[in-house]
């Protein structure tokens, strides 16, 4: 197995093996017939730079931390994977670590608008003494968590009388309280001295404070709001570790990790008049390695590389990456189905990954004649488009994945599959898999195949039961609209996947 390195740009002639995928492990599995609640449901998926922890992030606001546990030794440190002797089948694990309720429903009174929980993003920031942080967003608020352990600690032996205690009775010394009391009724006259405890003053004990026990706490560090008119699509953190970005529809905010009420637009793509606007942002990242380039993706299938050394507002880009429109081919559905809703920069930095309706792409940031691979996803749903535009699926919004290596990336797809490819010639044969405990139980569904004609009657996708929300491609897969695989990682060192499906969270190895 191919643990994966920066320096794997470029794949052995003949490309990558195919892997062969396992299941690992599911948290939050269904049971047969379970009412799944909508607040339940996963929204956002996230590894931390060195894979030992692993974020979920759901409808209802609440975010979930995991932590690798084949790494750690007998008193829970965690250990060097270089000075490791593993077996040879050896993949990650994991545990639940702890949650914590990151945003909650609110309203904006000024503008009539209910603002959801959910969780749009997760993104892990740099950590430092132990503490995990990581950024978390909804429509509108982007927070700043810190979690770290803290020790529970408790006020103990006070002073008072065990004996009398279950019957609130008085503390120990009580007659000092009492003399008090006197003392005040005579208008401060000390006729009545005040009398010692029994035992006198030994017998007072000074509180101890004890450790009761260690705790995972999440403290919110930061909020940082009141920057975005339109619902937040993406953040990013810089490779500089102090700055990251936000984007909404029309503007990319850049913000100080350290500043909260602060940020800078960067990006602004909002027209003198509503009428004239064309396209959105769907969805922005930071370069890996360089900390003064980003690419934003939009709503008409281009990709936009900026560098933020050439101007306070980077209206202008340094490259566009686009596939130039095949003459005859334009329908009502081209802009719709060439809409980008993920961008994915690869470990090197070198690669852009994109995702948009029907295919995955992988762009090469030093050419932008075309994409270097097209990876056909969905194209057995091209003759169903008015059926998916009708019942909203056309919109959904597939996110995407690169291995550590680059060799290999994924993306999800309906019926909760998720498909893997091979980047290099020769190996871009699909790879289905399916959420559940045996992945490889749809290995019939060959999604890579070439696009029949439409005149043919074996390239005509025939309408399954339920005709609104399922498909049956010609050979004779059904496919389930209602169930989509939407969200899903890959870990940045190993062959591991981590993927949502409803609200389970699975993992795979290879």
């Amino acid at each position: 197995m191919n643990n994966g390195g920066a320096e794997a740009a470029v794949a052995p002639v003949g490309g990558p093996q195919p892997l062969e995928w396992k299941f690992s492990q599911v948290f939050g599995e269904r049971t047969a017939g379970e009412e799944i609640q909508d607040v339940d449901i996963i929204s956002a998926i996230e590894f931390n730079r060195t894979g030992d922890h692993l974020a979920t992030g759901d409808r209802g606001g609440r975010v979930v931390l995991f932590e690798r546990t084949d790494t750690l030794d007998h008193v829970g440190q965690r250990r060097d994977l270089e000075k490791m002797d593993y077996p040879i089948n050896r993949h990650p694990l994991f545990r639940y670590k702890t949650e914590f309720q990151s945003h909650e429903p609110e309203f904006d009174y000024l503008k009539s608008l209910e603002i959801e929980e959910k969780i749009n993003k997760i993104r892990w920031c740099q950590s430092a003494y132990g503490a995990l942080s990581l950024l978390s967003t909804n429509d509108k608020t982007i927070k700043f968590w810190k979690v770290q352990e803290k020790q529970v600690k408790k006020v103990c032996d006070l002073n008072v009388d065990s004996t009398k205690a279950m019957g609130n009775g008085p503390i120990v010394g009580s007659s000092i309280s009492t003399s008090s009391k006197q003392y005040m009724a005579n208008g401060g006259c000390t006729s009545n001295d005040f009398s010692l405890p029994n035992g006198g003053l030994p017998s007072l004990r000074l509180p101890m404070v004890t450790t009761l026990e260690t705790k995972l706490m999440a403290r919110c560090r930061r909020i940082y709001s009141h920057a975005h008119d339109y619902h937040i699509n993406s953040i990013s953190n810089n490779s500089d570790g102090e700055t990251f970005i936000s984007a909404d529809d029309l503007r990319i905010n850049l913000w100080n990790l350290e500043i909260s009420n602060q940020s800078f637009n960067i990006v602004d793509v909002k027209p003198a008049n509503m009428e004239d606007l064309t396209e959105v942002i769907t969805s922005a990242e930071f370069h890996p390695i360089h900390c003064n380039m980003l690419a934003y993706s939009s709503s008409k299938g281009s990709i936009r590389l900026i560098d933020m050394r050439q101007s306070a507002l980077c209206d202008i880009h340094i490259k566009l990456f686009e596939e130039q429109e095949a003459p005859g081919s334009r329908s009502f559905f081209t802009d719709i189905i060439a809409s980008i809703s993920d961008i994915k920069f690869a470990k090197d930095g070198r690669h852009i990954l994109s995702r948009d309706y029907l295919t995955l792409k992988l762009w090469d940031i030093n050419m932008d004649s075309g994409p270097v691979a097209t990876f056909q996803v969905h194209e057995y749903l091209r003759p169903k488009l008015c059926d998916l535009y009708e019942n909203d699926s056309i919109f959904d919004k597939f996110e995407c994945c690169l291995s550590g290596d680059g060799l290999r990336v994924a993306t999800g797809s309906y019926s909760n599959l998720f498909q893997v490819f091979g980047c290099s010639e020769g190996s871009k044969k699909a790879t289905t898999l399916e959420a559940n405990k045996n992945p490889m139980r749809r290995q019939g569904l060959t999604a890579s195949r070439p696009s029949r004609s439409l005149g043919s009657p074996s390239g005509v996708v025939r309408r399954g039961k339920g005709a609104d929300n399922s498909a049956v491609d010609a050979n004779g897969n059904t496919f389930d609209f209602t169930t989509k695989l939407l969200h899903l990682a890959w870990h940045p060192t190993e062959n591991s996947i981590a993927c949502a499906a409803s609200n389970s969270l699975y993992m795979y190895y290879a």
